[in-house]
């Protein structure tokens, strides 16, 4: 049975705005969007990049697609719907976060280009940043840090993103970050330098 949206809801304007709270925090805000393959520093990078931030006195949260699926998604399982439905709310909470002045750290698979043109399309122009955290499947495989690979491999998880089910790569990513050929740090740096280039950090 489908839900029909309500039709009495209005919306209403707040007295503070973003650009207020922007003011506030002494940055601009906008959603890092990490996407790539399990496997590939997602999470490792977008933690890494949230202390950093930290360290710069910043005001930076980190939604990790694991973390979030223990609360606000609990309810979802990976078929194509939920998969769809997992990115929709989460780019929806990005976006609020955004409002709020605040740098969002978004890490999760997010392996179809609609899905991800769907978080694109909510934020204004400069605001979604797509991070393309690259690593070859070898290397997702070889690390295999929740061993989740392996449980695909056996067909004990299916639709896993790699194996039994796509993973599209970006076309046009804001910024590529190659796990595999970086290390952490080098990895951080290429996101701060690329949120000064954009004069997100000052």
């Amino acid at each position: 049975m489908t839900k029909q949206a309500a039709t009495h809801i209005v919306w209403h304007n707040a007295t503070i705005g973003k650009q207020d709270r922007q003011r506030l925090n002494g940055h601009r805000s906008c959603v890092l969007w990490f996407t790539g393959l399990s496997g590939a520093g997602k999470s490792t990078l977008a933690n890494a990049v949230e202390k950093r931030l930290y360290e710069m006195g910043l005001k930076s949260y980190t939604l990790d697609g694991d973390n979030v699926r223990h609360g606000l998604n609990k309810d979802l399982g990976f078929s194509a719907d939920d998969r769809k439905e997992n990115i929709r709310r989460i780019a929806e909470v990005s976006k609020l976060f955004v409002d709020a002045g605040i740098i969002a750290i978004t890490a999760f698979i997010s392996p179809f280009r609609e899905d991800r043109q769907v978080a694109r399309d909510l934020l204004e122009t400069g605001e979604f940043v797509e991070v393309y955290v690259k690593c070859s499947l070898d290397e997702c495989e070889n690390r295999d840090p929740k061993g989740l690979y392996a449980k695909a491999r056996k067909g004990e998880i299916p639709d896993f993103t790699g194996i039994s089910s796509p993973y599209e790569e970006p076309v046009a990513p804001e910024l590529v970050v190659e796990t595999d050929l970086l290390t952490i740090e080098q990895s951080v740096d290429r996101v701060i330098l690329y949120l000064q280039s954009r004069s997100i950090l000052s």
